[in-house]
């Protein structure tokens, strides 16, 4: 089978397509002909080895050799234990830390996947798992979401964003978005109500307190964000840098510690429940996912490099053609 192969961290000149013997699964396993794959910044991360903490999957070269987590496809062979699916069925997943998205096929285990709704489209499947469920996650961090209540989203014009502008929407809360220029427009056809152009503006000098901040992107100090909350709000992190990581795990703790604002790291964990959830607010119309482009296989250096330069208005989605 075709398959996006890499070797040591690089840019994503290290990709190579290449034919790699097609996966057999184990008992309890699906094999998946993959139909539509996308990207997160996980994606990246992984490609370049930064953050730094990402060598603990592989401290001189990657452990897994190919990339992509978030798929959409159709069961080809089941395990002898594989209960939930049978050959034949359109599936969709999250298959972080196994990885194997960007091939023409991979394994996953039965647990990872749920079955497709027949109105989602592949395309759309595959660019969900991970960014939307990562979203929904943040937007409850502290403490589940109420209606009213003023979420400011940094990064919102991107894949994880564009879902949290959305999630928000649908809770009803007064959603600000910050992002460059070129992502202005989009981010209030999704429904935010306020934007903010960091190329022009820093939103925590601008006195404006928030009961929720979500760091998709994390500019500024730890320090920062704790001024633009009120009395009882919480900042979350999603990723980000070492130093960043760290400043928000000790000062973030001790702030959580002696003050009514909570600040943390979200520590994302992938389930059924919470796609559950996602699969609803698709179903009723509140949540649509962005595509920002569609690459072929082949063409999978450049969709990472569309990540990498930040341009990308909500998702980017390899397909197998």
């Amino acid at each position: 089978m075709k398959a996006i192969v890499y070797t040591k961290y690089g840019s994503p000149d290290v990709l190579q397509l290449k034919e790699v013997e097609k996966p057999e699964p184990k008992d309890n396993e699906v094999l998946i002909k993959i139909y539509a794959t996308s990207l997160n910044a996980s994606d990246v991360e992984f490609l370049t080895a930064s953050p730094s903490y990402v060598r603990m999957w592989g401290l001189l070269k990657p452990k897994y050799n190919i990339l992509g987590s978030d798929i959409a496809g159709k069961v080809e062979a089941i395990g002898k234990n594989v209960t939930l699916f049978q050959v034949g069925d359109d599936v969709y997943g999250d298959v972080m830390y196994r990885w194997g998205g960007l091939a023409e096929y991979v394994c996953a285990p039965e647990k990872s996947l749920m079955l497709k709704p027949s109105n989602l489209s592949f395309e759309d499947a595959a660019s969900i798992p991970q960014a939307a469920v990562v979203a929904l996650q943040s937007l409850n961090y502290n403490e589940p979401l109420k209606k009213g209540q003023k979420v400011l989203i940094i990064g919102a014009g991107g894949s994880t964003g564009s879902f949290a502008i959305q999630i928000a929407k649908a809770y009803g809360a007064e959603v600000t978005g910050v992002d460059n220029t070129e992502k202005l427009e989009m981010m209030r056809s999704l429904g935010a109500d306020h934007v903010i152009d960091y190329t022009k503006e820093n939103f925590t000098k601008n006195g404006k307190q928030y009961d929720l901040i979500v760091g998709l992107v994390t500019p500024h100090s730890i320090f920062d964000y704790k001024r633009s909350l009120n009395s009882k709000g919480a900042f979350v992190m999603t990723g980000g840098f070492v130093p960043k990581l760290l400043q928000t795990l000790i000062f973030g703790s001790l702030i959580s510690v002696f003050s009514n604002k909570k600040m943390g790291i979200l520590m994302h964990e992938q389930n059924k429940k919470d796609l559950g959830i996602i699969n609803k607010l698709y179903n009723d119309g509140k949540l649509v996912p962005v595509i920002d482009k569609k690459y072929s296989l082949k063409d999978a250096a450049k969709a990472f490099q569309s990540l990498i330069d930040g341009k990308a208005k909500g998702k980017v989605v390899i397909l197998q053609t």
